[in-house]
């Protein structure tokens, strides 16, 4: 069944070296074939553990949504020539190295081993730099090398990280200290504390960097602003969401080992990022940065309400997010063909059946993005913060959490006000012109809007992940 996951990612890496004119379409179509086995082993009551992999719940339900996201980013590269210059030659080295992120991804995800997760994720790190260079111009190739520094920084410090808990771990485990499940069994065992804590601070500050977190918060905006848009569509719904598993399973070991202090340095370093991106929000002035921001914004409250034990509202969270965002970020690429950072009037022009549709589907998306109901992001955000509380309630810091979710939803209310304000620019001033929006793209976003529906229908599932 594992098996059986690269075989798309494979047969797509192959396909991209024929020099045949239709393999255009092909691609695409043997890219969505990636849902069939992710699909398949979704619906088995199975976990395949082979020692160095395991596939439990949490890889089950992250795999299912990447591979929706890959659909909708496969529907709407199927437009991209409409919309920006890029030839034959350039189209399938996308595909090439999109082939190989998927199998860094499946890696990632699936580790059983911290080493393994470590290769698989500096594999799709790898392959998304030479996908931000399929845009020629002089900005994507700088911001593809700024990339490549930042990346490396953050997975050396992920891999020093490892590193430290290894030798935390070795004296009781040997060579099992490598492993997530042994570790998770014989957590209490472990008689170092001080070094595996500095090494999950480690483990922690890498992935927090590799998402935009402070700070390091522009370089994810630079490089998405910089790559074609459904390169930052890859980025916020399936590298962020590898990295998040990562840290789901490091803060778990963490957890088990002194749970205040994956608290405390989890809530400083998490409100201190959004902070600082709650007024880069303010300030944005394109789509493309907006929606990139945001997304940091996102995967903040995500990791605060998984280290509160709000599982449900954290998995809920990350799903509707990874479906919004490269749902957003796809828009960008038909409202900006027009004209980049015209914000004024990008709503209005779009005439038919598939212009309506589609303003209809960005205004729901802009406005769920915001955690309005019915978004999945306002009941997350409810969940999430009674979490919160929850964890208030056993120890005796009922008043600072209280001040600590005030903190946060004046940060919310003011990413709230710029993102209202923005929709309401889009869709009730500046000039109408004739716009035009294809087939493939409104097909990827209504994927994208039923997608949120069903997930808003799986609550239960979700309550039983962990």
């Amino acid at each position: 069944m594992f098996e059986s996951l690269f075989l798309p990612p494979v047969a797509i890496l192959l396909l991209s070296f024929f020099d045949v004119s239709k393999m255009k379409r092909f691609l695409p179509i043997v890219s969505a074939t990636i849902f069939i086995p992710i699909g398949a082993l979704f619906l088995s009551k199975q976990h395949p553990y082979y020692s160095l992999v395991f596939i439990d719940n949490i890889a089950k339900y992250v795999l299912l949504i990447s591979s929706i996201v890959s659909i909708g980013v496969t529907l709407a590269l199927e437009s991209l020539q409409r919309h920006v210059q890029i030839n034959l030659k350039e189209y399938k080295r996308f595909y090439r190295f999109f082939a190989l992120f998927w199998i860094g991804m499946i890696i990632s995800i699936t580790a059983n081993s911290m080493g393994l997760f470590w290769v698989g994720l500096e594999l799709a790190t790898l392959s998304t730099v030479y996908m931000i260079k399929t845009n020629k111009s002089a900005f994507a190739h700088q911001e593809a090398w700024n990339y490549m520094i930042v990346g490396t920084i953050a997975i050396a410090l992920i891999l020093f990280g490892i590193i430290l808990i290894y030798a935390a771990s070795k004296p009781i485990l040997g060579d099992r200290a490598m492993l997530f499940r042994e570790l998770l069994s014989h957590i209490h065992t472990i008689q170092n504390h001080y070094l595996f804590e500095i090494g999950f601070a480690f483990v922690a500050v890498g992935s927090f960097i590799k998402m935009g977190f402070f700070p390091m918060n522009l370089w994810l905006a630079n490089i998405e602003r910089a790559a074609y848009y459904p390169v930052a569509a890859l980025f916020s719904g399936l590298l962020e969401s590898a990295i998040m598993v990562g840290f789901f399973r490091f803060s778990l070991l963490a957890k088990k080992l002194n749970q205040s202090h994956l608290i405390g340095f989890t809530y400083i370093y998490a409100l201190l990022t959004l902070f600082v991106v709650a007024f880069l929000i303010y300030r944005a002035k394109d789509f493309m940065r907006l929606f990139s921001l945001s997304g940091i914004e996102h995967m903040v409250l995500i990791a605060v309400f998984w280290v509160s034990g709000g599982y449900f509202a954290a998995l809920l969270h990350f799903g509707a997010h990874a479906f919004l965002k490269p749902a957003l970020f796809i828009s960008t690429g038909v409202l900006e063909s027009q004209g980049k950072y015209h914000i004024a009037g990008a709503l209005e022009g779009y005439k038919g059946v598939k212009g309506r549709l589609f303003w209809i589907l960005v205004g729901f998306f802009m406005l769920a993005i915001v955690a309005l109901p019915p978004s999945p992001l306002f009941f997350s955000e409810i969940f999430g913060f009674g979490a919160m509380v929850e964890l208030a309630k056993q120890s005796n810091h009922l008043l600072l959490m209280f001040g600590a979710i005030a903190f946060m939803l004046l940060l919310l209310g003011i990413i709230f006000y710029k993102f209202i304000e923005v929709y309401q620019s889009m869709k009730y001033e500046g000039e109408e012109k004739l716009k035009k929006v294809y087939t493939s793209e409104v097909s990827a976003l209504v994927l994208f809007a039923i997608a949120l529906l069903v997930l808003l229908a799986s609550f239960d599932y979700l309550k039983h992940i962990i």
